[in-house]
């Protein structure tokens, strides 16, 4: 096994490639040979490296239609499973949701955060997003309640708001467990402002929260693969972040997000990434 100390570029991006591809910590270790505490805590460095030049750099934003959604996952144990001993142990035990945003189109997130589905991270999550943009924007969400506040505080008024509300058709457990529910149709809700009607959707972001669930093996569902502590979770989410932003390619735009957005001109590789280590240090 190699160590933090002995642990070369070309090893570390080695680590990195195959974390943002879907792989868990321990298939890592198997295929990289790097030590499983060294391969946590390069995670837990890039993670928060990654999240501090993405909050610097996603500012002045020149977006004009934002998705938003949240994305299920969980720390230590299912909220159902968290016991008063458990809460105790790990407070951060339960459902740990990602809220993201996403342009339309540039398909760049420039907005995310973790937490409980309740309105005071909805407010956070919101306050944030409209603290990057330039000017007004589109946004649309699902049918979730608490951002109807959130909106108007983060924003008030100077947004074309509207909710997608979807109706489900009723399914027995066993598809409720293992498929998605079926979608009979959905409402468009207009919130405040004049949005585009043809514009109202969730598609994008919808389509991101599976890339996280493909790019990170502890969104998983139904497998024995979640995060044990929130900090870990959080710079894992960092860090796949960064990759799709910077790095991956998309598919109908031919370019990374970054670009797509004028966020940055080059095409990121994944030694970048690991570069942004040895800035900080420079710090």
């Amino acid at each position: 096994m190699v160590s933090m100390n002995r642990l070369g570029v070309e090893t570390q991006c080695r680590v990195v490639a195959s974390l943002v591809e879907g792989n868990s910590i321990r298939a890592t270790v198997r295929m990289t040979g790097a030590a499983k505490n060294t391969v946590t805590k390069l995670l837990i460095k890039l993670g928060a490296v990654s999240s501090a030049y993405m909050d610097r750099t996603f500012r002045d934003l020149n977006c004009k239609r934002i998705q938003v959604d949240e994305c299920w996952a969980f720390c230590y144990a299912k909220a159902k499973n968290v016991t008063p001993e458990i809460k105790a142990k790990n407070p951060n035990a339960g459902d740990a949701w990602t809220w993201a945003a996403i342009d339309a189109d540039s398909k760049l997130i420039p907005s995310w955060i973790i937490g409980p589905r309740d309105g005071v991270t909805a407010r956070m999550f919101v306050n944030d997003l409209a603290g990057r943009l330039a000017d007004r924007v589109q946004l649309t969400s699902d049918g979730l309640a608490v951002y109807l506040q959130a909106v108007e505080r983060a924003f008030r008024g100077d947004v074309d708001y509207a909710q997608l509300v979807k109706v489900y058709n009723e399914t027995s457990e066993g598809q409720k467990r293992y498929s998605p529910a079926e979608c009979v149709g959905c409402t468009k809700n207009v919130v405040v402002g004049y949005p585009d009607p043809e514009h109202v959707s969730t598609s994008y972001i919808e389509r991101a929260n599976l890339t996280m669930r493909m790019g990170m093996r502890r969104f998983t569902r139904l497998t024995n693969a979640f995060s044990k502590k929130i900090e870990n979770h959080a710079a894992a989410v960092a860090l796949h972040m960064m990759h799709y932003n910077f790095v991956r390619i998309h598919q109908t735009l031919r370019m990374t997000p970054a670009m797509a957005a004028g966020v940055t001109g080059k095409l990121w590789e994944i030694a970048d990434i690991v570069a942004l280590l040895g800035r900080e240090n420079s710090n």
